[in-house]
């Protein structure tokens, strides 16, 4: 099955996370078959918390894809602020 969820990256206690669609057998920070967006829940000042292709996430879900609770979640609240701001 394919899952839309995050892999981590950054510096020790300063995570960041790279949203990806992946099938669901690989490990949390391997091979993905796409990148679709970021969130850096550590940014400050001028600095994007959430960037979401939400194009594309709508177009793997349309395939059978899956999102795991967080990326639901900000899948929301970027689908919101899209709104808010058009």
């Amino acid at each position: 099955m394919v899952k839309i969820r995050l892999t981590r990256g950054g510096a020790k206690k300063r995570p960041f996370y790279h949203i990806i669609v992946t099938d669901q057998r690989n490990k949390r920070d391997g091979r993905a078959i796409e990148r679709v967006g970021f969130y850096n829940p550590v940014a400050s000042g001028n600095e994007p918390k959430l960037q979401l292709n939400t194009d594309r996430i709508q177009h793997w879900i349309g395939h059978g894809a899956q999102m795991t609770d967080k990326v639901r979640v900000l899948f929301k609240q970027a689908s919101t602020q899209a709104q808010a701001s058009a």
